[in-house]
């Protein structure tokens, strides 16, 4: 009967604007098409009323500048240049057919790249691998760079967290890494490099990227998203480590973001745990009172991961930023809470990832029985993030928080401001905050998107992510998000 209605009402009203025409037929033909367009019985696209229009209103209205700003933020040690270009199209070119899909911690082959790519496609899932032969890397390099489409951006975590920090002209920053011709031309004009972080030939990363719905063989991802591998000694050695550590006292940084430990998964276990120390002892050299923020990034190692957690890499920085597979691996490696998880089955429950993040702060951060620094963790998954704290520490994380979920939506769409016809709310609309006992439920309201719960002095801030829904790029989201949120951020003296 509804059905029937709404048929008679439409026919009713185009027999209206028939008449209107012949009545009038010099009629504006845009007061036309707004008449026709009443007819349309399909929903809205989202708009300013929308829960996603809603959403991204009361970001910006809690999205405030804090009252104490950094004003010189030093960022290294990684950095390259990324080739992104459609995996399938590269596997095609190189003349690979589809496989099973298989996990490969090291590649050694084209055969592993097809399978390890095929393997993240069909979960969806980001993953970043080191490939072993250079001869081979070289060749693959070569191609891909040449490739139709292919597109030379800025790479490295600490370079795209340095490239977004310049972007505020308030703001000086220091980038330390392997530096050659081809990134330096892309680099903001706001970013200085020192001399001895220079070099002559660039480190090429390749950026497989999929779209949702994606076809490779019996794989379909279930969205956007890349895989990520390369042949980078200079950064897997963490070579630049004692150069930008000796640039610090010159340049004076009131903030440092250090990154590229995952880059040394190449390495041999006696090198890594070796440089892992050296980590420690530059870190410790940096002047007191001067926050230090660790970017990690995907890992397969399970040593090298237990070893960053053990040998005083955490107790050293300030801050870390992660997303939903490193804070899983973390826990498993340092037999954590929910480490008996295998992998996420589809969105990182909420309580899960609260339950982790308390005990990294926890177990790992400052307390008054322990010398340690950390006091923070940013986590970052596809359609949520919270920022963990110890109480007392750090102010403004409500809007850092919420900056760092609405750059995600609005560098993956590549717009300046949040389109809300663009973007989909994915978060869960009710979760716990903890899966051991000491949870609350939570339902989400667009109008008030960022929840705050307590425990133990640790506090939480949750906000929902609006999802591209057509993404233009995912590289360095992470990155974006973490110098977002730092950018926001507000450390306590003490």
């Amino acid at each position: 009967m509804a059905l029937w209605r709404g048929s008679a009402y439409a026919g009713f009203l185009a027999l209206a604007v028939g008449c209107v025409f012949l009545l009038e037929p010099q009629l504006p033909s845009s007061a036309l098409r707004s008449l026709w367009s009443s007819l349309q019985l399909e929903p809205a696209p989202p708009g300013p009323g929308s829960p996603e229009g809603r959403l991204a209103a009361a970001w910006d209205a809690l999205i405030v500048r804090p009252a104490r700003r950094w004003r010189r933020v030093a960022v290294g040690v990684n950095a390259c240049v990324d080739v992104v270009l459609s995996g399938v199209k590269l596997l095609q070119a190189l003349g690979l057919n589809p496989g099973n899909g298989k996990d490969h911690s090291i590649l050694h082959s084209r055969d592993d790249l097809e399978e390890a790519f095929s393997h993240f496609l069909g979960k969806g899932a980001a993953a970043e691998r080191f490939f072993s032969d250079q001869e081979a890397f070289s060749d693959i390099a070569q191609i891909a760079s040449e490739f139709p489409g292919a597109q030379h951006y800025v790479g490295g975590n600490a370079a795209l967290i340095g490239q977004k920090f310049a972007a505020n002209s308030d703001l000086k920053v220091l980038l330390c890494g392997p530096v050659g011709p081809k990134l330096h031309e892309l680099l903001d004009d706001n970013v200085f490099v020192p001399p001895e972080s220079l070099q002559e030939v660039d480190e090429f990363h390749l950026i497989l990227e999929y779209q949702a719905e994606e076809e490779w063989g019996q794989f379909k991802a279930p969205h956007a998203n890349r895989f990520i591998f390369s042949h980078d000694l200079t950064n897997g050695a963490m070579n630049m480590l004692e150069v930008f550590v000796s640039s610090l006292e010159e340049f004076q940084p009131d903030l440092v973001v250090l990154s590229g430990l995952h880059m040394m998964e190449g390495q041999s276990k006696e090198l890594h745990r070796k440089r892992l120390l050296e980590v420690v002892t530059s870190i410790s050299d940096i002047p007191v009172g001067i926050p230090v923020h660790l970017e990690l990034a995907s890992m397969t190692n399970r040593e090298l991961m237990s070893s960053i957690v053990q040998q005083q890499v955490f107790p050293a920085v300030t801050s870390l930023g992660l997303n939903e597979q490193e804070l899983l691996f973390l826990s498993q490696s340092a037999s954590g809470p929910h480490s008996s998880l295998s992998s996420w089955n589809g969105v990182p429950d909420v309580g899960v990832v609260s339950d982790i993040l308390f005990w990294v702060l926890k177990e790992h951060g400052k307390s008054k029985s322990r010398a340690s620094d950390l006091t923070r963790v940013h986590f970052h998954t596809l359609v949520y993030h919270i920022l963990a704290t110890v109480d007392g520490h750090w102010a403004n994380q409500l809007a850092a928080v919420a900056a760092g979920a609405r750059v995600a939506g609005t560098q993956a769409c590549a717009t300046e401001t949040i389109d809300s016809s663009r973007v989909s709310l994915k978060a869960p609309r009710e979760f716990l905050t903890s899966r051991s006992g000491a949870g609350t439920r939570v339902t989400l309201n667009p109008d008030e998107p960022v929840v705050t719960w307590h425990r133990e002095g640790v506090s939480f801030h949750f906000t929902p992510v609006l999802v591209c829904t057509e993404p233009v790029r995912t590289v360095g989201l992470g990155d974006a998000i973490s110098a977002e949120g730092l950018f926001y951020s507000e450390v306590r003296p003490h």
